[in-house]
């Protein structure tokens, strides 16, 4: 099953670090992520607090990804299903150019 969870994970660019999360732990980790139960506690918190923002009525989650930017990391985070995926990827990011 972890195979099944993580098998297009491992093949992101530039990621060092992944996790699957579900309400009852942490399913997979691999990388910088690997066993990291606080930053998954705390991931799941931000996405606790963002569900609240539901629409009135709506049954879906208000988002599906969110992204918590830092200047050398992005922890890029998707919604499926009962599942959260964290993906910790390098910040590529360039400054614009000013010309």
């Amino acid at each position: 099953m972890t195979t099944a969870l993580t098998q297009g994970l491992e093949r992101i660019p530039d990621q060092i670090g992944y996790l699957v999360i579900s309400e009852d732990g942490v399913l997979a980790s691999s990388g910088e992520l690997e066993n990291d139960e606080h930053t998954a506690g705390v991931i799941m918190q931000m996405v606790r607090t963002a569900c609240r923002f539901r629409l009135h009525g709506a049954a879906e989650p208000p988002f599906k990804r969110m992204s918590v930017m830092f200047e050398d990391y992005v922890y890029a985070v998707t919604i499926s299903g009962q599942k959260v995926f964290v993906v910790k990827r390098q910040n590529n990011q360039r400054e614009p150019v000013n010309v």
